[in-house]
């Protein structure tokens, strides 16, 4: 009815009630637009947000929180004006109970809901250690919450069988885990480190005060003057040199070379042992060496030495050596120290390559994979011996025979700084001496293995023993058939005689072997030699006629490109020049920088286009080749003239080969392209004589030697057969 007032008079009270349904009708309309563009946007918000969040916060709009400030104080009946949106021209408005309320959108939720949802709510985003820190902190919350009123429960039914339940979990958990969280445990694990190697305190820090020993650390460090150790180790020569020095100083330094130098603790022991001295000092490979305490030096050398070698490694390697040698006291590696070969006899009486014979369906040849196999193992074993000479390797050779009845490799290593060894030479040697085999050899070292067909001492006693109780048994059994064997009559010469059988006797046997199988050693070796010549003969021979076949195709082939290329003959008026005009032209040609250079084709046509092509810009042209015999260079040199039609001036012997100087003529006139060198070879035929030419040579070559070996083997076997039947 509001309406109607400011309407004009004019309009009736009808038709204002009819305009005032259809405002209402138009409101509710609206109403319901802004609903649906207001408020409900704010729902379809929250749906597409994090569950993480807070939906209550996000619900919230700054328009509506203005337009319920202000309509706060109004009366719940009046008429509520409401923001309408861009596209609409009027303002809207509604009752209260209308309006939609966001403030129960986002009352906080209630405590027990949150406290259930702390207890099972799963946390995303994070794993392991950082997801129970969490779930921890919220168990920590509650304890705190649990002292307000506000989130005491009275019913707490519920929750006495679960409290039961985590009781016997966290007591069982608890008796699992030794009282710890799984995160603690990590803390438990069992990790091997590597040890760190104690510090062995020296020799001069257990005998020698400690002033002394700082104020003689302070004198090493300022000493510039040092003596050399060479690859032969501390010899006598070094230690002279050091003890010389004592008498004028007390401490001496000494500077390592290889292999000690790899090595300072070893090098330390052994300047110590020899020198009687005290190392009070050690940077790098110098070592400084006090005069004082000998006596004191050896018992702790020797205490020290039965400390390290108390390792079971040692003992047993020490264990295998016993009995072999004298040991090497300048060993540069570690423990045990190996046997000295150069202090074993050289000559061994009665010494014999040890016998050998391989177990049946094996052969003594290795594989490759066996042969790998052994080199392994060879890697990690002691060295047993070491070597610093080439012959006198008898004494050596049964050292190694007795260690390979417990080991069956033996590792020899060679001497750092011995004159004139051969690490080839002693390999061979120690291989046919011992009769093993020779798994690897370099210039360090050399490692042998005794073989699948190696028989120690005892086993090859057996076997010996074995085969002379076979053979005394066979006599037995020939004796035993000879006695039961019967007489026959043989009438010879009207005679009978009486005599025994040796049909399928092992006197038979031995008649037939000494008869027949065992010859002379020198008629088989000439047997064997004769037998080789002439198998030699006969494939020379067939060589021979193969090589006779070849060259008769490339004397067909290079007779073939001959018979293409027909030389010109040189003509008969030739120009006349004078010394002096040769003489000039020489010096001209020599001292032009172009040249041509003649190829393995020799003169083609080719070549003469580009002399031609020289002589269109000077009158004398050079022309190189590098033929070595001087004959072919002076037919060469005639040839051009003759192809060319120009004047020979000289040929020059120069660094880079034969000079040919060739003048063009005072009458000179270019001939055409078509005219050019129409008898020459083209430059593809040319390479092909060349390569046969080649060819050809050098089957003759072959051919002679081949003739040459097949005279001296017709020579040697002739005197072969002259041999033998002077012989027979």
């Amino acid at each position: 009815m509001g309406f109607c007032r400011f309407v004009s008079p004019l309009v009736s009270p009808f038709e204002c009630n009819a305009k005032t349904a259809k405002l209402q009708t138009l409101t509710q309309m609206q109403t319901s637009l802004f609903l649906s563009a207001r408020a409900f946007p704010s729902l379809i918000t929250n749906s597409s947000l994090n569950p993480n969040q807070n939906p209550s916060n996000a619900a919230k709009n700054p328009q509506f929180d203005q337009f319920r400030e202000k309509n706060r104080g109004r009366s719940s009946d009046a008429a509520i004006k409401v923001p309408t949106a861009p596209w609409m021209k009027g303002p809207i408005l509604l009752r209260p109970d209308e309006i939609l309320d966001t403030e129960k959108r986002n009352k906080p939720r209630k405590v027990e809901e949150k406290t259930f949802k702390a207890l099972n709510r799963r946390e995303s985003g994070v794993r392991g250690k950082k997801a129970m820190k969490r779930i921890v902190r919220h168990v920590e919350k509650l304890d705190e919450r649990s002292d307000f009123e506000d989130t005491q429960m009275d019913d707490l039914s519920e929750f006495e069988y679960l409290g039961r339940v985590a009781e016997r979990t966290t007591e069982s958990s608890e008796k699992r885990l030794g009282g710890r969280m799984p995160w603690e445990r990590e803390e438990e694990r069992f990790v091997l480190r590597r040890k760190k190697k104690e510090r062995v305190p020296t020799t001069a820090e257990l005998i020698l005060d400690e002033g002394l020993l700082n104020r003689l650390r302070g004198e090493a460090s300022k000493m510039r003057k040092w003596v050399n150790v060479r690859k032969a180790g501390v010899t006598d020569t070094v230690v002279n040199e050091i003890r010389l020095i004592w008498r004028s100083n007390e401490l001496a330094m000494v500077r390592f070379d290889v292999p000690l130098c790899r090595n300072m603790e070893r090098a330390q022991e052994i300047i110590e042992m020899k020198t009687g001295g005290l190392v009070v000092l050690s940077k790098k490979e110098f070592l400084v060496v006090y005069r004082g305490g000998p006596s004191s030096s050896s018992e702790k050398t020797d205490s020290g030495r039965d400390e390290i070698s108390s390792s079971l490694y040692e003992r047993e390697a020490d264990r295998l050596l016993d009995g072999l040698g004298p040991r090497y006291m300048d060993w540069w590696m570690r423990r045990p120290f190996p046997v000295d070969a150069d202090l074993l006899p050289e000559v061994v009486n009665g010494y014999r390559t040890p016998h050998r014979r391989c177990p049946p369906n094996t052969r003594a040849k290795l594989s490759d994979e066996e042969l790998t196999y052994l080199r392994n193992i060879a890697q990690a074993l002691p060295f047993h011996f070491v070597l610093g000479r080439n012959h006198g390797l008898q004494g050596l050779a049964s050292a190694i025979v007795k260690l390979w009845e417990s080991s069956i490799i033996a590792k020899i290593a060679i001497k750092w700084g011995a004159l004139n060894t051969n690490n080839e030479e002693m390999a061979d040697k120690l291989k046919h001496l011992t009769g093993g085999v020779l798994i690897l050899r370099n210039r360090y070292l050399i490692i042998l293995f005794r073989g699948k067909d190696f028989l120690t001492g005892e086993v090859a006693d057996l076997v010996d023993d074995r085969e002379r109780l076979l053979r005394r048994y066979q006599h037995f059994e020939e004796t035993k058939r000879e006695s039961e064997i019967e007489i026959v009559e043989v009438v010879t010469n009207g005679k009978q005689l009486e005599e025994t059988s040796k049909a399928g006797t092992l006197l038979e046997f031995h008649e037939l072997q000494r008869k027949f199988g065992e010859m002379e050693t020198r008629n088989l070796e000439t047997e064997a030699e004769k037998a080789r010549l002439e198998k030699e003969l006969k494939s020379q021979e067939h060589k021979l006629s193969i090589l006779k076949s070849k060259i008769e195709k490339a004397t067909m082939e290079l007779f073939r490109l001959n018979s293409l290329w027909k030389p010109s003959e040189r003509e008969d008026d030739i120009e006349l020049f004078t010394n002096e005009e040769r003489e000039c032209l020489r010096r001209v040609g020599l001292k032009m920088n172009s040249s041509l250079v003649l190829g393995r084709r020799g003169i083609f046509h080719g070549v003469m286009e580009g002399l031609h092509q020289h002589w269109k810009h000077r009158e004398v042209a050079k022309v190189i080749t590098m033929q070595k015999i001087f004959s072919r260079v002076v037919y060469t040199a005639k040839a051009l003239e003759a192809e060319s039609n120009g004047v020979l001036i000289s040929v020059e012997k120069l660094k880079e080969g034969h000079a040919i100087l060739i003048y063009r003529g005072k009458n000179y006139k270019r001939p055409s392209s078509k005219l050019m060198a129409q008898n020459l070879l083209t430059k593809r035929k040319a390479l092909q004589r060349s390569v046969a030419m080649q060819r050809l040579g050098s089957l003759k070559f072959i051919a002679y030697q081949r003739e040459r070996a097949i005279e001296d083997l017709k020579v040697s076997l002739v005197n072969l057969q002259d041999s033998a039947s002077e012989l027979g």
